[in-house]
């Protein structure tokens, strides 16, 4: 998976890992920290609102909604 980032956060007790490009990384990082959450904090809120499909895709998708907000 070239250019994609790999990270391991802790959701509902259970270790999942999360691959995503460096630029959506940036944007969910600057989401946690807006709301005062971890990261993982925040990733759990997106799975949590997710309606199926891949935690991947909500993860992108939280972020692109959070940067056309801007």
């Amino acid at each position: 998976m070239p250019g994609l980032r790999k990270r391991s956060v802790l959701l509902s007790g259970h270790a999942t890992s999360i691959a995503l490009e460096p630029e959506f990384w940036v944007v969910l990082d600057e989401m946690a920290k807006a709301q005062g959450l971890s990261l993982a904090g925040l990733i759990g809120r997106i799975d949590d609102g997710r309606a199926g499909g891949p935690l991947a895709s909500a993860c992108r998708l939280a972020a692109l909604a959070h940067a056309q907000a801007r």
